[in-house]
């Protein structure tokens, strides 16, 4: 019996009370708008992005834990102790009971609150989070011995788990840049070298269609519908019953924050207005036309209008001057390709397998760690 099960066995046999957050410490916002921020500022300034900016002025000092409260980071913990200020939509909790220690807090809300959120948040064009959502999140409370076993052996793992990912996340760095440079060299195509051209040069609109999808309003999408739908990003926005767009399909986002960033979809999908795909063409593999446009995404991603919503214009997209080579010479690129891409970017396989592994490791033991019965 591990020393832990023995603290449980001694202190809690028959479960553990379970508390809302509300019962555990104060909560606030803070008071400012996010651009209230300053280049050299004396103090933490804590927003909805994952890393504080800085300050000049504080609101708070006191030991604390923040909430991002809505964006793409909505739900995003961060741990401060001092002086520092705080985003009118980023949630403080201070001044805790006496029942828990901040750590054993942390360590409970960094593993179970963001799902919570995800899955009760505020949907709309921005998702975000309420009050009374994070108030009545409940939170299990054993003894404080038994925290503070947990505090430890978790604050040990954490670290150790850190040290080793950012081992892994750096190689992994490195080969993907390596990556990019063999994808770079394999695409590139000299005009005057081209081998009495059997290499094509033109632009893209010459060759394919290049189309907007129709845009779906958010009552429309599903959790787990049948087909992925894409708007303003490569990442799936939701779930559909329907499908306006082919397997084997590149994309470009045309609008927000991706502007400009190149994808391609192996299934079936939905395209909204906030992407353009590509049709398929007799004079190239879809797959090699994904992984000649990667190579041309800073480009587009410089073409993007900035002002308003970041749009990138149709015509920006036609006029990318993409060489073909014969299909064969296609198949033996998109095959070496793949194989490097699957070794950088899949979960399933080499790095990204083992720094997931790895996570997929720490949750479970983190989770056996803290997870308790109710007492009756």
């Amino acid at each position: 019996m591990s020393h832990i099960e023995e603290l449980v066995k001694q202190y809690c046999p028959n479960g553990v009370e379970y508390k809302n957050i509300k019962q555990l410490a104060k909560i606030t916002t803070g008071k400012l708008n996010a651009n209230a921020m300053v280049e050299d500022g004396k103090y933490p300034f804590f927003t909805c992005d994952a890393n504080p900016f800085l300050i000049d002025t504080y609101a708070f000092d006191t030991e604390a834990i923040l909430i991002s409260g809505n964006g793409s980071q909505v739900g995003h913990i961060n741990y401060y102790k001092g002086k520092f200020n705080a985003y009118q939509r980023t949630y403080v909790l201070y001044d805790f009971n006496k029942s828990i220690l901040v750590g054993y807090f942390l360590h409970t809300l960094k593993a179970y609150l963001k799902e919570h959120i995800l899955k009760n948040c505020k949907k709309g064009s921005v998702p975000y989070i309420t009050l009374p959502m994070l108030e009545e999140f409940k939170v299990a409370i054993p003894p404080l011995p038994v925290q503070e076993e947990i505090v430890k052996i978790l604050d040990a793992f954490t670290s150790l788990e850190a040290e080793l990912e950012a081992e892994l996340e750096a190689e992994l760095e490195a080969r993907k840049k390596q990556y990019e440079y063999y994808r770079n060299q394999l695409l590139s195509f000299d005009e005057n070298t081209t081998g009495g051209g059997r290499i094509k040069f033109m632009q893209l609109g010459d060759v394919a269609t290049i189309q907007r999808g129709k845009r779906l309003t958010k009552p429309q999408l599903l959790q787990d519908g049948l087909y992925p739908v894409f708007h303003g990003g490569i990442e799936p926005l939701g779930y559909y019953n329907q499908k306006n767009r082919e397997s084997d399909t590149v994309m470009v986002i045309n609008v927000g924050a991706s502007a400009g960033t190149v994808g391609y979809s192996p299934v079936d999908f939905w395209s909204s207005d906030g992407c353009f795909c590509i049709s398929h063409s007799k004079l190239f593999l879809n797959k090699y036309l994904y992984y000649t446009l990667k190579t041309k995404e800073a480009l587009l991603q410089s073409k993007v209008r900035k002002a308003g919503i970041p749009t990138l214009d149709n015509s920006v997209v036609e006029k990318v001057i993409v060489p073909i080579p014969p299909l064969d010479e296609q198949e033996r690129i998109v095959a070496i390709l793949d194989k490097f891409d699957s070794l950088v970017n899949d979960i399933s396989e080499g790095l990204p397998a083992e720094i997931n592994a790895r996570k997929q490791q720490y949750e479970h033991y983190r989770n056996k760690l803290l997870t308790f019965e109710e007492a009756a």
